[in-house]
């Protein structure tokens, strides 16, 4: 075997195990959900996940909710910037969210789709349901897919439900499709 296959067989495998070792670090964050090598979300990362996800060679981290929320980082902005990554701060209320606070959110990723970003909150429902609408809207991922993986962190309470079809409706899209289940919220 000539020496730069082999060398190119052991660097692979070094990437591979690092990149195995980076998706376990980043599993360990409260609802870690990747969608695509650009994007993911979570629940709220400690400091130290927060420098996993630099690692994992994110460049930009949106938080969804307020900075005085029991679990937030006092000086989550600074730590983030820090590790090189931008850092955005979209505060959404849980119980009154707004569609101009998705409205904000897309805006910001829109400017550049692949800049590798992860969006957080502290549970990852505000981040997941921007998510769904996100990648359905933006994204173009079939709204099959991206309620399963919406259904895996939680089920929209019936404030976001709306929410969501708020903001389908206003971007041309319905909330219904042959595999979405919105439980009860559909009933009412």
């Amino acid at each position: 075997m000539k020496k730069t296959t082999v060398f190119c067989l052991l660097l692979f495998l070094q990437l591979s195990k690092a990149h195995s070792l980076q998706a376990a670090e980043l599993d360990q964050i409260n609802n870690y959900l990747s969608y695509s090598p650009y994007f993911a979300s979570s629940g709220q990362p400690s400091a130290a996940q927060l420098e996993d996800v630099a690692n994992a060679g994110f460049k930009r981290v949106i938080y969804l909710a307020f900075s005085n929320s029991k679990t937030a980082i006092e000086t989550e902005d600074y730590v983030v910037n820090s590790l090189g990554m931008n850092y955005v701060h979209i505060p959404v209320d849980l119980k009154r969210p707004r569609t101009s606070d998705f409205d904000d959110f897309a805006a910001v990723m829109v400017k550049n789709k692949t800049l590798k970003t992860l969006l957080h909150c502290q549970i990852n429902k505000r981040a997941s349901s921007f998510s769904f609408l996100y990648r359905v809207i933006y994204g173009r991922v079939p709204m099959s897919e991206a309620k399963r993986d919406l259904d895996s962190i939680w089920q929209p309470n019936k404030v976001w439900y709306q929410l969501i079809v708020d903001v389908l409706k206003q971007h041309g899209h319905s909330h219904l499709c042959d595999d979405c289940d919105w439980g009860v919220n559909e009933l009412n």
